[in-house]
């Protein structure tokens, strides 16, 4: 795909909403029924790619990416009439006689760009809140999942006119800056904090709304009440999961003192009933994205901070699952890890907790295992996050009920069913007055009454 190519798919896109400036609602719901049932029925596709990509498992792929995706447009069919409602409000008496409302339109043409841990995921769900809300979609998959981006091309060819929703594969005719370069009515962004801030300074460019999901290193929290089984357990499978390359992992865990040992014999415990003695030859563990990937993990394991595992094999571009004891000084806890590496800190205090947590605020997940409300409650209302799990990992993100987003440096904007709905909607605020009464308050001349009247009113 050449620059021309691209510049021709913005304004056909541009043109269909100049010639249908409200997509209707029968039109959206087709377009979301037919891609529900061309993912149905492009399953086996899309699993086989994302086996080329991480290696992820036939079940990991449903469970963490197309199952995920086929639930939000089920919520949206479910609700789309509903958040397309006028939502009225109060009229005060100086508004006397009118109704207020707001109203959901459209922003226009949006442009998704999308990341590579996730890549069928984090595509198409915010392309399903965006087509929801009304408008069209530029959507550029990353070009490190390869063989995923493929099958993405062909869903949505198969599923929209490229007026509607259309892919932008990057190579060597096209590249980020000139995609960011063109002027988008909304940019909704997944990936790393670097590019997101690229990202935002193009956009204002333009003054084009954003929104921006990133990362941080994500804190586990484990206090001596904990049920430690249950928790190491659940901190195996966040963790670990898509070989820890997921921006809402445990990056790392900070344990009370007095329970690291119990935690680090269940931990170990855990790692082998899931994944067995040999993760590197378990045919359902994933692996690194690429060869960039795999050195700066394998980079952060050394032997005089190895607890458990550590081994890895290159030729697969594999790292078995490795906890490690850490320091605030260490390089795993200076940037996100974002591989299967969990770091190990200790705390005897809440200072304890805010000088490791503080050294990367604002995280986009939050972990607290423990049985002692007021600790949890202190920890929450001290701390600032994107989300949280109180005695689990992971399972946030897989409510639509809930918003999904980060905050600061972890992200800008939320998404996920009604929020995903909003995020990519313009809410028009109107005030409809009626014309059998002109209350003449507010017109010149003034004069002592009305400003007796006016005061009274407005206060």
């Amino acid at each position: 795909m050449g620059n021309n190519e691209l510049i021709d798919k913005l304004n056909a896109q541009r043109k269909f909403l100049a010639d249908n400036p409200v997509i209707s609602l029968e039109m959206r719901k087709l377009a979301l029924k037919t891609l529900y049932k061309n993912i149905k029925e492009m399953i086996p596709e899309i699993e086989e790619a994302l086996k080329k990509d991480l290696n992820k498992c036939k079940t990991e792929s449903y469970m963490t990416e197309i199952g995920l995706v086929l639930s939000e447009i089920s919520f949206m069919l479910r609700h789309l009439r509903h958040l397309s409602r006028k939502k009225y409000a109060y009229s005060p008496i100086s508004n006397f006689p009118s109704k207020s409302y707001r109203k959901a339109s459209a922003y226009g043409v949006v442009l998704i760009v999308s990341p590579w841990n996730y890549p069928f995921l984090l595509a198409i769900e915010p392309l399903v809140d965006a087509i929801s809300a009304g408008n069209t979609v530029i959507l550029k998959p990353s070009s490190n999942s390869v063989n995923v981006s493929k099958v993405i091309e062909k869903l949505i060819a198969k599923s929209f006119a490229p007026t509607h929703a259309t892919t932008i594969i990057l190579n060597s005719k096209v590249d980020g800056d000139f995609l960011l370069e063109q002027k988008y009515d909304y940019i909704f962004y997944t990936g790393s904090t670097r590019v997101g801030q690229i990202v935002m300074r193009k956009a204002t460019e333009n003054f084009t709304p954003v929104t921006l999901e990133m990362g941080g290193k994500s804190p586990c929290i484990v206090d001596e009440t904990a049920n430690l089984e249950l928790a190491a357990k659940r901190i195996v499978f966040g963790k670990f999961l898509n070989a820890g390359q997921t921006c809402v992992a445990p990056d790392y865990i900070i344990c009370q003192e007095n329970i690291k040992d119990k935690l680090i014999e269940a931990l170990e415990v855990e790692i082998i009933r899931q994944y067995s003695v040999d993760p590197i030859l378990n045919k359902n563990y994933p692996k690194m994205i690429n060869q960039k990937q795999f050195d700066f993990a394998k980079n952060l394991i050394s032997e005089e901070k190895l607890i458990f595992g550590g081994k890895t094999d290159e030729t697969i571009l594999k790292i078995e699952p490795t906890l490690v004891n850490a320091t605030l000084e260490d390089e795993c806890m200076s940037k996100e890890i974002f591989a299967p590496i969990l770091p190990i800190l200790t705390f005897n205090t809440i200072s304890d907790i805010d000088s490791i947590v503080m050294k990367n605020p604002n995280p986009l997940a939050f972990y607290v295992f423990t049985k002692n409300r007021k600790f949890q409650k202190q920890l929450l209302e001290k701390y600032q996050f994107g989300g949280c799990c109180v005695n689990d990992t992971i399972m946030h993100i897989a409510n639509n009920h809930l918003a999904f987003g980060g905050v600061r440096e972890s992200g800008i904007g939320q998404y996920h069913g009604k929020y995903g709905f909003e995020t990519f909607s313009h809410f028009k605020s109107v005030v409809k007055k009626r014309n059998w009464i002109d209350i003449p308050l507010r017109y010149q001349p003034y004069n002592k009454i009305k400003r007796f009247f006016i005061k009274m009113f407005l206060k």
